[in-house]
């Protein structure tokens, strides 16, 4: 290997004590571009060398402040403007929603691009040569011994005081590390046609075992008992039963243990005359119901069950719950059609436990006596 210039001189040291003395002492010096290498990290050494704070945390502030912006803006966007959606009665714009994604986006782009800056920025990517790289010194001080490194760029650096301050804190096998006169004129480009060859050489081998190991290799035995797993799919057919349908309905007349069936399944007036509400309105009850409504009901009926649709026209608005027709029914027609559903509205039976939609009746009458209110009312 033809030498360069000069990079620097390095020392090796015996024990921990001894390196710490060291860097305080080149440091005292007034050497300010030196480096300290040891086999495993020795306290103190920063206060030694009296290093400063590095600058890479400003670059991961930054980072993670945009995937913050970022994150939060798109999900606002997407909200407010491009594809509003109620779900759960919750408003459009949910911060308690967006923390995850927010969190995730931050948190990724802070920790990617801050390894890019620093492979790019402070490690010179593509370059990734180094004058100690495969010397004497750096195969020592892998292994059991200490070492300092001046560089002779430093403003103060002279080779012959360098060595003999190395050589009065004890320094031993004091030598001089040259560049490579071949690498230092040439250099690694990042438009190099070896080093973009070896980029495509890498995609290309990384991009086939990939796409073999995930479209061949899972398939083959033993390792696809993940794909073929003794077991039936939804929605999958079935050699077992006649029809060669797989997925089966309950046997009928079958129930849960400890559960009764709902008796007035598609009857509601015979529901309106036999069911009673079991609830009394007290205010845990009410706050209960109101939550459950807010949650299951205003998307379609509204926040005050008028049939103002916080939907905006995505789905039909139903009528309003304050009419007479309402007002008048008894509690177990409301019950019924939470139940059954009627028109266009679903279901809510797996949605909404019994318990609950009760409840959500005494909330609605709670409502519809705000709205429709009695002189001796307010008395």
């Amino acid at each position: 290997m033809n030498e360069g210039p000069l990079h620097s001189i390095t020392a090796l040291f015996d024990t921990p004590d001894e390196i710490i003395r060291a860097a305080e002492e080149v440091s005292r010096a007034g050497y300010t571009r030196y480096d300290v290498n040891t086999p495993y990290p020795v306290r103190g050494m920063d206060k030694a060398m009296r290093l400063r704070q590095s600058r890479l945390g400003i670059f991961t502030l930054i980072f993670g402040l945009l995937g913050t912006i970022t994150a939060v803006g798109f999900m606002t966007w997407v909200t407010l403007v491009d594809y509003r959606l109620v779900i759960g009665g919750k408003p459009f714009w949910t911060w308690p929603a967006f923390v995850p994604i927010a969190f995730e986006v931050t948190v990724l782009l802070a920790s990617v691009l801050t390894a890019v800056t620093m492979i790019v920025l402070y490690f010179k990517f593509p370059n990734i040569s180094h004058p100690l790289h495969d010397t004497p010194y750096m195969k020592q001080v892998s292994s059991d011994k200490f070492g300092i490194s001046i560089q002779a760029n430093d403003p103060k650096f002279d080779e012959a005081a360098v060595r003999q301050l190395l050589r009065s804190l004890g320094g031993k096998e004091i030598a001089p590390i040259y560049f490579d006169a071949e690498g230092l004129s040439h250099g690694q480009r990042l438009f190099d046609p070896k080093f973009l060859g070896a980029l495509v050489l890498t995609a290309i081998v990384v991009s086939g075992a990939t796409y073999f190991s995930f479209n061949k290799l899972l398939f083959m035995q033993p390792f696809s008992w993940m794909s073929e797993q003794n077991k039936l799919k939804a929605q999958m057919p079935s050699d077992f039963f006649k029809d060669g349908i797989g997925m089966r309905p309950p046997v009928e007349g079958t129930v849960d243990r400890g559960f009764l069936p709902y008796p007035f399944k598609g009857k509601p007036e015979e529901a309106g005359r036999n069911l009673v509400n079991p609830l009394l309105p007290t205010p845990a009850v009410l706050a209960r119901g109101k939550a459950k409504f807010l949650t299951f009901c205003s998307p379609c009926h509204g926040n005050f069950a008028r049939g103002d649709s916080r939907l905006q026209g995505q789905f039909p608005n139903p009528p309003t719950l304050h009419s007479d027709k309402v007002r008048n029914w008894p509690d177990g027609n409301i019950y019924s059609v939470i139940t059954d559903g009627q028109n266009v509205m679903p279901s809510y039976a797996s949605q909404i436990s019994r318990e609950d939609r009760w409840a959500i009746i005494l909330y609605i009458r709670a409502l519809q006596r705000a709205q429709n209110a009695k002189e001796s009312d307010f008395k």
